[in-house]
């Protein structure tokens, strides 16, 4: 399944966790869900009896395929996202996700590993955005991701008052006065940032917005660290006063997200390319003195994740390597490229499955990064490669 995609998406794959803590088989179900015709009622009972077909005729047990009917039926009737997904196992939904792109038809599989890899297509995440609207008292937080903003409180910062200024000598008093008003705001400035380092992962996960007034978002970003600020954007809307048009900071806000993403794609990109071309590196089907910092192909970025060096994982739109067959074992990075390899490295009972989820399980275990490679881009051959944590 696929679904057509302007930009490179980065995504935090910690919501996928679950997926992890229960040893299979797994449903995994995308569908549609939009109701906006007259004949929706009819349209979902058609849908929903293909899912229970697919699962049946792969052969998931009766309790899975009930859970998932009965999740489906229930689904609500208004304010829909425009897809879901859902991933169950022993007659239990684990996860229950809202798509931001609706599958191009109903897709139900039935697999020894959940079939994660859709969600790279059809979740349509940008990267995570913390915003915070700035003035001299302190800031108003929100985190934005793909389905609208959440409120995340506010960070009040230090406040002087002169007592009896108004009728002193400017001469006599100002000076003091002014310098007790700028030692609240550094103090203020202090605090804010102090809340944003807390708040925000220093991974590259989290894009960091800072709007309001230009002086003292300016201030709050200086006393940044320095790697939260590579993940840091100042944006010329926005403010903490209530009735406020937010249409023009939104717009901003998503601009920035989209560049963001788009860069981090790039970057990712060219550190693969440079590392693809070094000596040493390790091709499929060479012989050579061993990995380079880029792996490109099934063997060499299972060999890489056996050895928990994924970086970035990279993954193709229509990768050719993406559906390849490989066997699993139960831990994340228990991946092999034949059964007898599998069994040689210790996998008790292997297990058949996709590259592509397979990857994507030992990706999530390992917090490593995935995007997905835009379409007229060039990126790794077979659709699959890495950047590496580390040579060997």
């Amino acid at each position: 399944m696929t679904a057509s995609h302007p930009l490179g998406d980065t995504m935090d794959l910690d919501f996928l966790k679950p997926l992890l803590e229960r040893p299979g088989p797994w449903a995994s179900v995308f569908v549609e869900t939009s109701r906006d015709t007259e004949d929706a009622a009819q349209i979902q009972k058609l849908r929903d009896r293909a899912v229970a077909r697919q699962l049946v005729d792969e052969g998931a047990d009766p309790a899975t395929v009930r859970a998932v009917a009965e999740r489906l039926r229930t689904e609500p009737t208004s304010g829909s996202p425009p897809g879901r997904a859902l991933f169950a196992t022993a007659g239990e939904i684990v996860l229950d996700l809202p798509l931001t792109t609706p599958p191009p038809g109903v897709e139900a599989t039935w697999s020894n590993l959940p079939h994660m890899a859709p969600l790279l297509y059809l979740r349509g995440d940008e990267p995570a955005c913390q915003v915070a609207l700035i003035d001299r008292t302190g800031a108003d937080l929100e985190l934005r991701g793909p389905f609208g903003m959440e409120d995340m409180g506010r960070t009040e910062g230090k406040t002087w008052q002169g007592r009896g200024h108004r009728g002193l000598p400017a001469d006599r008093y100002e000076w003091h006065y002014n310098n007790k008003v700028e030692n609240a705001w550094e103090e203020t400035a202090d605090i804010i940032a102090a809340e944003l380092v807390r708040r925000c992962p220093q991974d590259g996960g989290t894009l960091l917005v800072l709007a309001g007034d230009a002086r003292e978002r300016k201030a709050v970003r200086d006393r940044l660290p320095q790697r939260l600020r590579s993940y840091t954007v100042e944006v010329e809307h926005g403010s903490r006063a209530s009735g406020v048009s937010t249409e023009a900071l939104d717009r901003e806000i998503e601009d920035a997200r989209a560049r963001y993403a788009r860069e981090r794609v790039r970057s990712a990109l060219d550190d693969f390319r440079r590392g693809r071309g070094r000596p040493g590196e390790h091709r499929e089907g060479t012989v050579d003195a061993g990995p380079g910092p880029a792996a490109e192909g099934v063997p060499a970025v299972l060999e890489a994740v056996r050895e928990h060096r994924v970086a970035t994982l990279l993954l193709g739109l229509d990768a050719a390597d993406a559906g390849r067959a490989v066997w699993v074992g139960p831990g994340a990075y228990d991946i092999a490229l034949g059964r007898t390899e599998a069994k040689n490295w210790g996998f008790g009972r292997p297990k058949e499955a996709r590259a592509d989820d397979a990857l994507l399980r030992a990706c999530v275990a390992g917090d490593s990064e995935v995007l997905v490679v835009p379409e007229e881009t060039a990126g790794p051959a077979g659709g699959l490669g890495a950047v590496l944590r580390w040579n060997t």
